[in-house]
C-alpha cells in the first residue's frame, strides 16, 4: 500500500515542470509537484481505498497529495469534522471545487454540508458548497432529493449570481447546469433561472477555461436525451 511519506515521494517523482506551469495558472501554490491526474490513477488502483492514508495526505497541504487523497478516500468514513477541515484547508481551486465536493457528495453528508458551506464567510468554502450540491444531484437518486429546497437554491442563484465574487459565480453557474441536467423536475426551473441570469462574466485569468452557457448546455443534454441520467461516481 505505502505510507504517507512513501506516497509523497512517489507523487513527487511523477511531477513535471510543464504540468506545474499549467496548474499554477489555475491557482495552485508553488509547493505543488505537478502530477498529471492520469499518472495518479495506477497508484489509486493499487491502493483502492484507505481512509487514514487519505487523511494524512490531505493534511500535508500539498496540492497533488490533496487531490490524490480524495481519490482514495473511503467516503462514508469521512466525518463532518473531516469534511469541514478539508473544505477549510483545501490548497487550491481544483481541490476546493473537485476533491472536497466529490468526497462530500458520496459521504452521505453532501446535501447537509453543501447547504452549510454556501453560507460560509469564506468564498473558498462557499465554492465547495455549490460544487458539493452539484455533485450531490449528479449521483443521488431523485427520490432522495429535496426538490423544493433545490428550487429555492435555483431561485437564489438567479437573484444573486451577478452580485457574487468571481470564482463563486462560476460555481453557481455550474450548479444551475447540474440541477437542470441531472434532475428532470429541476430542468425547467433551471432553464428559467438561466434565462434570467443570461451571460455570466468570470475572469478566468491566464487559463483557457470557458464559462458554460447554462441554457445552451442544458438544452444540449436535453437533445441527447440524457436529462436525469445520473453518474456512477462524482469522482474522476
Amino acid at each position: 500500500m505505502g505510507t504517507c511519506a512513501q506516497i509523497m515521494k512517489e507523487l513527487k517523482s511523477l511531477g513535471n515542470e510543464q504540468t506545474r506551469k499549467i496548474y499554477r495558472r489555475h491557482g495552485a501554490p508553488e509547493s505543488l509537484f505537478g502530477v498529471k491526474i492520469g499518472d495518479m490513477k495506477p497508484i489509486v488502483k493499487r491502493i483502492k481505498r484507505d481512509h487514514e492514508l487519505a487523511l494524512e495526505l490531505f493534511a500535508t497541504g500539498n496540492p497533488d497529495a490533496q487531490y490524490f487523497a480524495g481519490l482514495i478516500a473511503d467516503d462514508p468514513k469521512m466525518t463532518k469534522a473531516d469534511l469541514n477541515r478539508w473544505a477549510r484547508t483545501a490548497s487550491w481551486p481544483m481541490v476546493t471545487t473537485c476533491t472536497v465536493p466529490w468526497v462530500a457528495a458520496e459521504s452521505g453528508r453532501g446535501f447537509e454540508l453543501g447547504l452549510k458551506w454556501i453560507e460560509a464567510k469564506s468564498e473558498k468554502v462557499r465554492m465547495s458548497g455549490w460544487a458539493t450540491l452539484s455533485a450531490y444531484v449528479s449521483v443521488t437518486p431523485d427520490e432522495e432529493i429535496d426538490f423544493p429546497a433545490f428550487k429555492k437554491l435555483i431561485t437564489r442563484v438567479a437573484n444573486t449570481i451577478h452580485k457574487s465574487p468571481n470564482d463563486e459565480k462560476d460555481c453557481m453557474n455550474s450548479f444551475l447546469i447540474a440541477a437542470g441536467c441531472f434532475c428532470v423536475p429541476l430542468k425547467e426551473p433551471a432553464l428559467k433561472a438561466a434565462k434570467k441570469v443570461g451571460k455570466v462574466d468570470v475572469d478566468v485569468g491566464e487559463t483557457n477555461c470557458k464559462v458554460q452557457d447554462a441554457t445552451g448546455y442544458i438544452r444540449k443534454v436535453e437533445k441527447m436525451g440524457r436529462i436525469g441520467k445520473k453518474k456512477k461516481t462524482a469522482k474522476c
